[in-house]
């Protein structure tokens, strides 16, 4: 196991640097996703309601490697079809966009049951004070809405970079993926998964902490 560190230590961190990326990029994409979605389907207008929970529902349908192969195979070739020979998605852009998308669909569902846990009498007082529809959103039940749902969107996060595994599908180097080449260098399977689970559960089990941390902060907050 030590000669694997010392040898491989430097493409592990690499990797793991990627995945950590990855999982942001995704993450960031995916709450303005969320947002979008989240925001459609506690309006009051039905055809966006209907955008809103198609989405969500059609997302969370389809497994994230099914997504993935189609992000990095099948857009492209769709594109290409169309006469844009030179379009090529590259693994990074491809994983983003599938994680992007996949954790954009659970985020829109964190969003909807945020905001509906703030007491409707909220929206009903700013309105009364002649705000409109979205300044009630946006001043006054978002933010309170915000407190409940941080420690799901760092579970959401955990979730998430733990999916990061699955890209390795379409080559992205990532942790899982470089594991596998050292695997297939060293033939040394239990070593180099167990340094593989080690590293992941570090991460893990920190960012578990941080979120339990955050929901007794709100808890007492309230």
């Amino acid at each position: 196991m030590l000669s694997i560190i010392q040898v491989y230590g430097t493409m592990l961190l690499s990797a793991l640097g990627r995945t950590l990326l990855m999982t942001l990029l995704s993450l960031v994409f995916a709450m303005v996703i969320g947002m979008i979605f989240g925001l459609m389907n506690v309006g009051h207008n039905r055809i966006l309601n209907l955008v809103g929970t198609v989405y969500v529902d059609a997302v969370r349908g389809v497994p994230l490697i099914v997504l993935a192969y189609f992000i990095y195979f099948g857009v492209p070739a769709g594109i290409q079809g169309l006469g844009f020979s030179g379009f090529r998605l590259d693994a990074l852009q491809a994983g983003t966009i599938a994680l992007s998308m996949n954790c954009g669909a659970y985020m829109a569902e964190i969003i909807r049951a945020g905001i509906e846990s703030v007491d409707r009498g909220q929206m009903e007082a700013g309105r009364s004070l002649g705000l409109s529809y979205g300044s009630c959103m946006a001043l006054i039940v978002v933010p309170q809405a915000v407190r409940t749902m941080i420690p799901s969107i760092i579970n959401q996060f955990i979730i998430t970079l733990k999916d990061t595994s699955i890209l390795s599908v379409i080559g992205f180097p990532e942790l899982t993926n470089v594991g596998k080449t050292i695997m297939g260098n060293t033939f040394k399977n239990l070593e180099t998964w167990a340094i593989i689970g080690v590293m992941y559960m570090v991460v893990i089990v920190t960012l578990s902490k941080v979120a339990k941390r955050i929901e007794r902060r709100v808890n007492r907050g309230r």
